[in-house]
């Protein structure tokens, strides 16, 4: 791209520096120039945005005072801090369900069964059609899907949003089939297949939803293997996990993304343990980091992982928000809640990196 102007600095340069603005900032210096305002639409620079954000590891947290009270949403950014988050131009009442690529879903609170998927950034977003299925057919037991995932392909610049859950034929009884509906954005229209599944799942196995390879994955409460969606066939598949994850005693395990590979967070009293799959065919497994809990020994029995790099490792307690630097193995508080919250942090939090995808 060709930007003109200030005779101190190369034009790559100036491209450089503005690719590592925060939003606003960046955003707001589309008012210098016509060039400049450019930028947002220009292929080079948006590659450029999203590979330096992929290094920049964020979560969102949905923060309430009481039950009645609209929640706010803060993003804790490694380099930049604390920041509030606003989803306002939506004009609804929303929760954030999943989080991939930079995209969120979101769910009306007030309107059950109305999705959006935005780009927080642009402020972009699509009103997700209703699906023919709804009238007919819902969700066991309440209605809501019992797995919501956001898979987005920033290469091909589209994205599917997945409900799946329990399923029950409007006047009929559960019959034990577990329903899939898959929206495709180039379609513009809703897919249903069902299965049979006796999965289940705790809280953060819903929320920690990972996307590699072009399927969804899940960890379950058995925590014995992971569940896929391949979203090239619809088909549900079963991941197997290691044996010392499976049989070890005393510890807890998170799904999370590791630079685009699935991974394991493995916790226990003394330890953090960092499993990635490095063969995603032929399903091998190793630890890349073991690291110390000694020096946050009091928060381990409420600590939960959100979100990692090669480089850092965010978690959540009840009312903190801290991460872990691999390399010089220091941890460092972002976060803590000044008030009473309603809700633990950890229990509506999801990673983040923004980008400037237009697929929306």
């Amino acid at each position: 791209m060709d930007i003109q102007g200030d005779e101190i600095f190369p034009q790559e340069v100036v491209i450089q520096i503005l690719a590592r603005l925060p939003v606003k900032s960046l955003f707001r210096s589309k008012t210098v120039c016509k060039l400049w305002y450019m930028l947002s639409l220009d292929k080079y620079f948006i590659q450029l945005y999203n590979e330096v954000s992929r290094k920049n590891p964020m979560i969102l947290v949905e923060i309430s005072d009481s039950l009645d009270s609209k929640p706010s949403l803060i993003c804790v950014d490694n380099l930049r801090g604390v920041s509030e988050f606003s989803l306002d131009f939506l004009n609804d009442r929303v929760k954030v369900r999943a989080s991939c690529n930079g995209l969120l879903c979101c769910s009306s609170i007030p309107d059950k069964g109305v999705f959006y998927v935005c780009n927080p950034v642009t402020r972009k977003f699509r009103l997700l059609p209703r699906s023919r299925e709804r009238p007919v057919t819902r969700f066991y037991p309440d209605g809501e899907a019992t797995l919501v995932g956001l898979a987005c392909d920033s290469m091909f610049q589209k994205f599917n949003v997945v409900l799946a859950g329990c399923h029950r034929t409007f006047g009929h009884r559960p019959d034990g089939s577990f329903i899939c509906l898959v929206f495709d954005s180039e379609l513009n229209k809703w897919r249903k297949f069902i299965s049979f599944q006796d999965d289940h799942f705790t809280h953060m196995n819903k929320n920690q939803v990972v996307f590699v390879n072009n399927a969804l994955h899940w960890l379950t409460v058995s925590s014995t293997y992971i569940l896929v969606l391949d979203l090239n066939c619809d088909v549900w598949r079963k991941k197997p996990l290691p044996y010392d994850l499976i049989y070890g005693m005393g510890n807890r395990i998170y799904l999370l993304d590791f630079d685009g590979c699935l991974s394991i967070v493995q916790i226990s009293e003394a330890w953090m343990n960092i499993w990635v799959l490095k063969d995603y065919w032929m399903d091998e497994w190793c630890i890349v980091d073991k690291v110390s809990l000694r020096c946050i020994r009091g928060m381990v029995p409420g600590i939960f992982p959100i979100s990692q790099t090669s480089e850092y490792v965010f978690l959540a307690t009840h009312k903190q928000v801290l991460v872990y630097h691999r390399k010089s193995q220091v941890w460092k508080e972002m976060y803590t809640v000044k008030h009473s919250s309603t809700l633990p942090l950890w229990f509506s939090a999801h990673g983040y990196r923004s980008t400037m995808l237009s697929c929306i």
